[in-house]
């Protein structure tokens, strides 16, 4: 089994900052790229940030220059500072993990969610 969960969401005012972590655990062999994704009420799943094993980067035109993902794969885990945060961020953040089994199959797995919340 394989367990993802992210932590660190809650309610910041605008301009403020929050940091969200997501721990994977269970039968790994090793993780791949590991994300950030966020959902707003009424709209579709959007990546955030995405960051590769080798620690290339990716990050939604949105989130530049405001947002830094990174990870600590001793510690299988990844992390997403948020800065300047907007009321648009508003969102239920979804951390994904592409994860590669001891059985040697690879899938993606997703956690349950952390909500973030920027309002005045």
């Amino acid at each position: 089994q394989v367990q993802v969960v992210e932590s660190g969401g809650g309610l910041v005012q605008p301009g403020g900052s929050l940091r969200l972590s997501c721990i994977v655990s269970g039968s790994i062999y090793s993780i791949n790229a590991m994300g950030w994704y966020r959902q707003a009420p009424g709209k579709e799943r959007e990546l955030v940030a995405i960051i590769t094993s080798t620690g290339t980067t990716n990050y939604a035109d949105s989130v530049k220059g405001r947002f830094a993902i990174s990870r600590d794969n001793a510690k299988n885990t990844v992390y997403l500072q948020m800065n300047s945060l907007k009321p648009e961020d508003t969102a239920r953040y979804f951390c994904n993990a592409e994860i590669k089994r001891w059985s040697n199959t690879v899938n993606r797995y997703w956690g349950q969610g952390t909500q973030v919340t920027v309002s005045s």
